[in-house]
């Protein structure tokens, strides 16, 4: 059997080597290195397959969904809500805006924002919703942008976990996350689901306006050289990532389908184990059905109940098995995110959920024996 890795990187490199290192190679000789026609090529590419009018690459995903922010012009004080159980890129960046963040809590079947919750926070001084696409799931899109209008709130999707993914609407019609809200941000980070060779972001919008004013943002704030218009930061993605982009983006749709099929082997494995909650897709969702596109499984978390989670963890470590917790620690307990406004009773799943959930691996390239390997270790030690 193969190492098992949590992340692949290597066995998916080498099946399209054959296409990047020439690209690669066609950069460094023509040292395009800022700007060039890779990242314009990759850029059009991207957002024709989103089916969407602008995408801006830049740096890294939290400059993405920061500049997402400077574009809608939000000011000092102005509330922004998003979900307690999420990686803190998303609520770090609002505070580094002296924006106020508002944490709520999250959905006990599909961990993203709690619809609900958001209601509940909304005052006069709410000025815009971040839903995150958590570990490849789609968020209640439908729901969230009609109490966005309701309250004429801004809606930012968070979708570096979920590029890919479709959101399938109330009336059956089916969009990409990422082009629903106002605007979107996704990361390019090497392990997400589309992922470069370093740091690579983007943002998208389907508003000519916002995108105009966020190109000059990621650049200084330049539209025309040594004109600078607008407040900006220096955040783009280079000519090397876009060619590896460029190269992995053909395939976004096979890698989606491996992760739901490995995601599909390791559901019936634990199915219906009492100790168990395996991740499904959309709330109405039975498992992930053959034809489940809601979910591209960034990661796939259990929910354990009546088990050490972090005896688990242990044993699957010196079981050669990689794993994370995604995440221990709840954004509202973070040292630099902690507030008096904040009351646990409004937490109770994500206070849960920090205690028993486990990522095991999930990528591209895991074949059957490896996870026949990795469920059977899991189970011989719940079941012990």
């Amino acid at each position: 059997m193969k190492k098992i890795q949590m992340v692949d990187l290597r066995g998916q490199y080498e099946k399209i080597k054959d296409v990047v290192n020439p690209s690669m190679n066609d950069i460094i000789e023509n040292a395009a290195f800022i700007n060039g026609p890779k990242v314009h090529q990759f850029q059009k590419n991207l957002e024709e397959y989103l089916d969407v009018k602008h995408v801006i690459p830049c740096a890294n995903g939290t400059d993405a969904l920061q500049i997402a922010m400077m574009g809608l012009g939000l000011e000092q004080g102005d509330e922004v809500i998003t979900a307690d159980f999420t990686f803190a890129a998303t609520v770090e960046v609002i505070a580094l805006l002296k924006l106020t963040p508002v944490l709520v809590d999250v959905d006990p079947v599909t961990f993203n924002i709690d619809v609900e919750a958001v209601k509940k926070a909304i005052t006069p001084k709410t000025k815009a919703i971040v839903p995150v696409h958590l570990f490849g799931l789609a968020a209640n899109m439908d729901e969230i942008m009609a109490l966005a209008k309701e309250h004429n709130l801004y809606v930012i999707e968070d979708n570096a976990q979920g590029i890919g993914g479709d959101y399938t609407h109330k009336d059956g019609s089916k969009t990409k996350t990422g082009v629903i809200g106002h605007v979107a941000s996704t990361s390019f980070f090497p392990s997400k689901n589309l992922g470069c060779y370093g740091d690579g972001g983007a943002i998208f919008t389907n508003d000519d306006d916002l995108a105009h004013i966020i190109r000059g943002i990621v650049n200084h704030g330049m539209y025309k050289r040594y004109h600078h218009d607008v407040v900006g930061v220096n955040s783009r993605l280079d000519s090397l990532q876009a060619a590896v982009l460029d190269a992995k983006l053909p395939h976004l749709n096979d890698y989606n389908s491996a992760r739901r099929h490995a995601a599909r082997k390791y559901n019936k494995a634990f199915q219906n184990h009492p100790k168990i909650t395996t991740p499904s897709g959309l709330t109405e969702c039975e498992g992930i059905c053959d034809t489940c596109d809601c979910h591209v499984f960034h990661q796939y978390t259990l929910n354990l109940k009546g088990v050490d989670r972090d005896a688990l963890v242990t044993h699957l470590n010196t079981s050669d098995i990689p794993c994370g917790v995604y995440y221990p620690i709840p954004l509202h307990k973070q040292k630099a995110y902690v507030d008096e406004r904040y009351n646990e009773a409004d937490f109770t799943v994500t206070n849960q959920l920090v205690q028993s959930v486990i990522s095991l691996p999930m990528h591209t390239e895991l074949d059957d024996e490896q996870i026949d390997f990795i469920t059977k270790t899991v189970l011989d030690f719940i079941d012990g």
